[in-house]
């Protein structure tokens, strides 16, 4: 059956692998020089860097975040450092471009990551036109997702009516906050088919052909 959301009218897609496949690897390339700078800030050696890396990920949402609460770390110095990665992977995708420019309505990008670094990614992508704006982390008052107030944050600033929007994201739990107010959400990715949670409505590998096939409000000519 065709996936219907021909009641949606706000589209909003995080980000990394999300907008583009994981297997670009831009977050790999994010992730080491996320344990470079928390190794030497903290005097840490490389493994345990790592480790306390994913810690803060898990407890905080973001690495930035568990920085801020335990080290009084400034947001700014690490999120330039960690996003002036390399985007040589990343090419022009005109199925993806085809599938976003087909859906009615506005389209918003809400990420952890920093205004910059959507800019690079979308221009990459050469997207950047079909997105209305992109809702980033010091928008955020760098409080990540999957955090309510966050969510609270986004629809409030771009005038969001949760029932009458659609959020894509790779990452499960990012998913919950966002069917709680109301969203559909879908989870994007490899591996989004192995997920059971109820909080998740649609599950796809790829983005551009789920976009290509779903049932969209029609807009009269």
């Amino acid at each position: 059956m065709t996936a219907d959301f021909s009641h949606v009218d706000t589209w909003i897609f995080d980000l990394d692998n999300t907008l583009y496949p994981p297997g670009s690897e831009i977050m790999a390339l994010m992730e080491a020089r996320m344990t470079a700078f928390v190794a030497r800030e903290t005097g840490l050696p490389p493994d345990q860097a790592r480790a306390l890396q994913k810690r803060y990920l898990h407890e905080h949402g973001t690495t930035l975040a568990g920085l801020m609460a335990h080290h009084g770390m400034d947001p700014e110095p690490f999120l330039t450092e960690v996003h002036d990665v390399a985007l040589d992977s990343l090419a022009p995708d005109p199925a993806l471009a085809a599938g976003l420019a087909r859906l009615p309505g506005r389209r918003l990008v809400f990420t952890n990551g920093d205004a910059r670094h959507a800019e690079r990614i979308l221009a990459r992508l050469q997207i950047e036109a079909l997105f209305e704006d992109v809702f980033h982390i010091a928008a955020a008052d760098y409080i990540p997702k999957p955090q309510p107030e966050t969510f609270r944050r986004m629809v409030a600033r771009h005038a969001v009516d949760p029932g009458r929007s659609a959020f894509f994201e790779d990452s499960e739990r990012n998913l919950k906050p966002a069917a709680e107010i109301g969203m559909a959400t879908v989870l994007v990715g490899p591996h989004a088919q192995l997920s059971h949670a109820d909080f998740v409505h649609y599950r796809t590998a790829e983005l551009a052909p789920f976009l290509r096939s779903i049932r969209v409000k029609e807009i009269p000519h």
